[in-house]
């Protein structure tokens, strides 16, 4: 999912990234778009989430990144993207993804 967010206020990118997470059961909020990353660490957490499933959605944070940030500190206690979220609880950035998945345990994690 891309949003045209130039210029959103906080309480709208807010309302987005609280709708966004109760909506979806796998959500990646990362730099650029899915089908072209913008940041590596945005690229392997998708690269990692789609090895071990297809439908995830994706967040493109770039055109209102400090009001994201601001939106998923709310959520995770973290203001680094990417971030990933399975059935509404935030699971981690790219470092914890490749953890859990060298683990073996991301397939698992999402799986709702």
């Amino acid at each position: 999912m891309s949003f045209d967010t130039e210029g959103l206020p906080q309480d709208e990118v807010d309302e987005l990234v609280d709708e966004t997470i109760a909506d979806n059961e796998v959500v990646l909020f990362m730099k650029g778009a899915a089908m072209a990353p913008e940041c590596g660490y945005s690229e392997a957490a998708l690269n990692r989430i789609r090895r071990h499933r297809d439908d995830v959605e994706c967040v493109d944070v770039l055109a209102s990144i400090e009001e994201f940030r601001a939106a998923l500190e709310r959520h995770s206690g973290w203001t680094t993207i990417p971030q990933a979220y399975v059935d509404g609880e935030f699971v981690g950035g790219s470092d914890v993804l490749e953890e859990l998945d060298e683990a073996g345990e991301l397939s698992e994690t999402l799986t709702v």
